[in-house]
């Protein structure tokens, strides 16, 4: 088996091709992915069919399971994202600015690859084609290091793409897949600084902190996402439950779905009653403090944990508050940073909360599942950056690219 560190070599080796392939060539790769998943849908499915009856014997949740299968719809969805990624605009070479100095060089500030950046991640597959996807249309080789719940899917993946790549021009070592599960493989692979130009880590917070521990290279977290909703007195109550409904239950079991929710004591009588009928029809498990359930009886009594629980499932914690300080004072000490909104009518206040959440997607009036690069127009995302560092959210393919400065100059020297 070929280790890590030839992996990381061999895509070192890519790099310098792919950096300079041209963009009709990129296109090309993409689509021939897109249509080697189709063509080989059974094949996947059959793969996906053994990660699942290992994460059931495991004991996996439901949502676990639910982020971890694949059907025709799903494999159609990642092959339309493929599709969606060559029908972008390359990014690499794109001018951000430029200028003329002082001296009078010309000088300008262009996107440009970031290099061989490695993966660790667990349990989603579709995690291995975006992102494959994406590090190939910004000029990037990447290494994928899936979790052990999705070896088997990941591993057809992982083939299918790179085989299609390189018969359709893409050079060979661009996409790699640590075949082994075996913990040491992550170890050597944070090891290898000045082979490896970026690792993105996306997971558990135990993954994250095992990462960001050992790692010598740069770290990008996709971690947890714990969004907040919280429904201010001037809301209008239709929108406040279309939006919360939305955010629980379109994907329970994605970091971008809500799982808490904030009620201004002003409208909790008027809101509550009509939410509990909505989240109960939809099969949503509430976990509400004292106030609330003294309205909703039949809501179960929240714990401290609760509020610091990303339940990626039909489980939402709930509380009321009193009023715009304490909501913003809750969401500060128990949010993750991704994403979290505010239901108001009153731009003022609208404004204020847009200001004072330092989150990666902040909201007025939206659901926080559209915290992701197809909803805000930017094509497929690798997932969500929750570090304050930029890139800050959905990672599309700008984001996977990093700046250089060209300069052109006249025989200009340092005085």
């Amino acid at each position: 088996m070929t280790s890590v560190t030839e992996k990381a070599g061999a895509a070192r080796l890519a790099f310098y091709e792919l950096a300079v392939l041209p963009t009709k060539a990129k296109n090309a790769a993409l689509l021939a992915m897109a249509d080697a998943l189709m063509e080989n849908v059974t094949e996947v499915e059959e793969a996906n069919a053994k990660d699942l009856g290992a994460g059931k014997a495991k004991g996996l949740t439901t949502a676990m399971l639910d982020r971890l299968m694949l059907d025709r719809d799903r494999v159609e969805l990642m092959a339309g994202n493929l599709r969606e990624m060559a029908a972008l605009d390359d990014p690499v070479g794109t001018v951000i600015n430029a200028w003329t100095a002082p001296n009078g060089m010309s000088v300008s500030r262009v996107r440009s690859p970031i290099g061989v950046i490695g993966i660790v991640y667990e349990a989603r597959p579709n995690v291995t084609t975006d992102t494959a996807g994406l590090c190939l249309k910004a000029g990037n080789c990447i290494i994928l290091r899936g979790g052990s719940e999705a070896i088997h899917s990941n591993r057809v993946l992982a083939r299918l793409m790179a085989e299609a790549g390189s018969r359709a021009g893409m050079p060979d070592g661009v996409i790699q897949f640590v075949e082994t599960t075996d913990r040491a493989a992550v170890s050597e692979l944070l090891g290898l600084a000045g082979m490896v130009d970026l690792v993105i880590a996306r997971g558990s917070h135990r993954l994250i902190k095992t990462v960001t521990g050992e790692s010598k290279i740069p770290v990008m977290k996709h971690y947890r996402g714990l969004c907040h909703i919280y429904i201010e007195k001037s809301a209008d109550r239709e929108m406040a439950l279309r939006v919360v409904l939305n955010a629980k239950t379109n994907r329970p079991s994605t970091c971008n779905s809500v799982e808490t929710v904030l009620v201004d004591e002003a409208r909790a009588e008027d809101i509550l009653p009509q939410l509990a009928a909505s989240l109960k029809g939809a099969g949503v498990e509430v976990r509400a403090d004292g106030r609330a359930r003294a309205i909703v009886p039949e809501w179960s009594e929240a714990t401290e944990a609760d509020w610091d629980t990303e339940h990626l499932d039909l489980i939402l914690s709930l509380k009321i508050v009193s009023g715009f300080d304490e909501a913003i004072e809750h969401i500060r000490r128990h949010h993750s940073g991704l994403a979290d909104a505010i239901i108001t009518e009153t731009e003022q206040q609208a404004e204020k909360f847009l200001a004072m959440v330092d989150s990666a997607a902040t909201y007025w009036n939206a659901s926080t599942r559209l915290t992701d690069g197809l909803p805000f127009g930017m094509g497929p995302a690798s997932g969500i950056n929750t570090d304050r560092v930029y890139p800050r959210g959905p990672m599309g393919i700008e984001e996977m690219t990093g700046s250089r400065f060209v300069i052109r100059g006249t025989g200009q020297v340092r005085s």
